[in-house]
């Protein structure tokens, strides 16, 4: 039975094979402490987080993540160690971006569990506000014996004050180190999808980008970024007041801000409720039901669909960390059944031995199996469902060799999310999960172009590499420019040297350009500096609260840049303008999309590193460097790839093109 603790209970350990887990809603970052009988830690040695993940006796992991899978082994502690600290950090607190103190998210839950997945006690963090770093729980040793206590000790200070509170002198540089780890990871990391919209409120803004509490967006909880004149009123439709009152203009005197009285009748709908999703056909007696596309949540087919699509990916995430978890637990359970056999002089030799050994293995074929067994019927249900999602997908949704872009017509208004490629893992080869990114663009993108070899053993060289990179950043291009309403998207192009000219040819003999590539050390000189005055100046109409006093004929729409061959042709200027566009763009719809090879960009050091973690890393081949934002398994991204010989993506710039010439869709 759970022993459901509260703060400063404490409860036995009957083994000393444990797994921690934890949930917290929001991506956090896992640590644990090693400490001496006073509590004290020795040094950074001392600490598994995610840029040292693995201690004698700890493993913890390498990236924040919703949720966590901490192994720990009492028993190959060392006799100094009395004490392991279970620590949480909210990753985004030093930065900025996303929540800065757990008052602000749901309570982390924390479970102490055997290695057969078995409850032993479990901990509600409650209580915290400010702190954005907390001691979660802690396993102790009394006189031989181990025990765990629920702590809930936050800081506000995070994990500087958290260490230093603990003993260690090196406090603020390891708590410099992991918050470096752990922004490296969430580059990495798929962003979940934000939450739902209100329910009275189904409108998206092109200008106003989607809130999520993971990425790199305001606090949970917190006013998103104000979208300029051209993006409408705030979300929601009622604009900052909130609702209006439903007679006159009445206020009430006792009302502490004197606001508008709401007279409408607290029960009353507003809107109509979401059309109820499709049924499933009826399933065969003793079979699963069958899938249907469009069966999730939401107000629109488009939004079910992206909803089901979420579903997908979590469903297999958690599938495959289940399995996982079994495997380990067999290997684990194995390994000890045999280090039992042959720690007793009497087994190590003869029929007793080997009869000892045969079941052990056994044992663990039988677990794998069963283990195995569960993730096939899991795969079938998510294959059964693929096969009716895919075709169903709309055009921004859907791989190029859908057929609906043979349908294809320009949009009116801008989709919830975009396709930019597949993600499936080893386990299920079978299935390819659509990475849909939420619109409009919350970060830009880096196409890697250094990569030489995929994970099929086949070797690419540094020219392939740089035409394949550059075929990528143009199908992205391509999809952005057909999935958003004609006029409402700009596409400029940086190519200093003109290496990109072949793989740019569907954009610029199309016209879908703002103007043509931009080279030699003047060209980049004028592109960055007119988009670096154009994010000037509507920060400044927004920050004046005159959204409306930009200059006559204000160009309203989303940009996109593409840079090819960085870092040639870009001096410090330039990359500086290159820094403040990725930090400050994304905010007022200025986007950057990187085609450039990280160990080539080097050179200018530690001045790079910030941009680089501020953007999406996507590959031109195939690569297992993307993790999901629930349990961190290490995703193969496949990029989007126009079949051999169709003509589907200048046919659609071709649209695109028309379509802004007579204006209209």
């Amino acid at each position: 039975m759970t022993a459901e603790l509260v703060r400063g209970q404490n409860h036995p350990l009957s083994q000393s094979r444990l797994e921690i887990r934890i949930s917290a809603g929001t991506p956090v970052a896992a640590a644990a402490a090693l400490g001496d009988e006073n509590g004290r830690i020795h040094g950074t040695e001392w600490v598994a987080h995610p840029g040292a993940p693995v201690q004698p006796g700890l493993e913890v992991s390498r990236q924040a993540a919703a949720d966590h899978r901490l192994a720990v082994d009492l028993d190959a502690m060392t006799d100094a160690v009395h004490r392991v600290s279970v620590l949480l950090a909210l990753p985004a607190a030093n930065a900025g971006a996303g929540p800065a103190r757990f008052g602000s998210v749901a309570a982390p839950f924390v479970a102490v569990t055997g290695l057969d997945g078995i409850e032993v006690a479990s901990y509600t963090i409650t209580g915290l506000d400010l702190e954005s770093a907390v001691v979660a729980l802690e396993l102790y040793r009394r006189q031989g014996a181990w025990k765990v206590r629920a702590v809930g000790q936050g800081y506000a200070g995070g994990l500087a004050e958290l260490f230093a509170d603990q003993g260690l002198s090196e406090a603020a540089q390891l708590a410099a180190g992991i918050d470096a780890a752990v922004a490296k990871g969430l580059a990495r990391s798929v962003q979940a999808p934000p939450p739902r919209t209100p329910e009275g409120d189904r409108s998206r803004q092109a200008a106003a980008p989607a809130v999520g509490p993971d990425q790199g967006a305001a606090p949970q909880g917190a006013p998103g970024p104000v979208p300029p004149a051209y993006g409408g009123q705030p979300a929601g439709g009622q604009g900052q007041g909130g609702p209006q009152p439903a007679y006159g203009s009445a206020t009430d005197p006792h009302a502490p801000s004197g606001g508008p009285v709401n007279y409408s009748h607290p029960r009353r709908q507003t809107s109509a409720p979401p059309p109820p999703p499709p049924a499933a056909p009826p399933a065969q007696p003793g079979q699963p039901a069958r899938p249907v596309a469009g069966d999730a949540t939401g107000w629109s087919m488009e939004e079910r669909l992206y909803n089901q699509v979420w579903g997908m990916f979590e469903d297999l995430a958690r599938t495959a960390a289940a399995y996982r978890s079994a495997v380990d637990f067999a290997e684990s359970r194995m390994d000890k059944e045999l280090e039992q056999a042959l720690s007793d002089p009497r087994s190590r030799i003869g029929g007793q031995g080997d009869a000892a050994r045969e079941a052990a293995r056994a044992r663990y074929t039988q677990l794998v199996d069963q283990a195995r067994a569960s993730l096939d019927r899991d795969l079938d249900q998510l294959v059964a469902e693929s096969e009716v999602v895919e075709p169903a997908l709309p055009p921004a949704f859907a791989r190029w060799d859908n057929p609906c872009w043979h349908a294809y017509r320009v949009p009116m208004e801008i989709p919830m999310a975009l396709r930019l490629g597949d993600l499936r893992l080893p386990e299920a080869e079978s299935i390819r999960i659509p990475m849909l990114l939420r619109l409009p663009l919350e970060r830009g993108l880096w196409i890697d172009s250094g990569r030489t070899d995929s994970l099929d053993g086949s070797f690419t060289d540094s020219h392939d590499m740089r035409r394949l990179a550059m075929d990528t950043a143009v199908a992205h291009a391509a999809r952005l420019l057909a999935v958003y309403p004609a006029g409402e998207f700009t596409v400029h192009v940086v190519d200093p040297a003109g290496s990109g000219a072949q793989a740019l040819a569907p954009l610029t003999q199309t016209g879908v350009l703002a103007g043509p590539p931009a080279q030699g050390a003047a060209g980049v000189t004028e592109v960055l500096a007119r988009l670096t005055q154009r994010v000037d100046l509507v920060q400044m109409a927004l920050r004046g609260g005159a959204p409306d006093a930009l200059p006559p004929g204000f160009d309203t729409s989303q940009q996109l840049l593409i840079v090819n061959d960085f870092p040639h042709g870009f001096d410090d200027r330039a990359v500086n303008q290159l820094r403040y566009l990725v930090d400050e763009g994304p905010s007022v719809g200025v986007h950057l999309m990187m085609v450039a090879d990280r160990e080539e960009s080097a050179g200018y050091g530690p001045l790079l590193d910030p941009l680089w973690r501020s953007l999406l890393r996507l590959t031109a081949v195939p690569d297992d460097h993307l993790a999901d934002p629930w349990v961190g398994h290490a995703w193969t991204y496949e990029p989007p790839s126009v079949p051999p010989g169709s003509e589907v993506l200048r046919q659609v710039l071709a649209q695109v093109a028309k379509a802004r010439r007579t204006g209209n869709g």
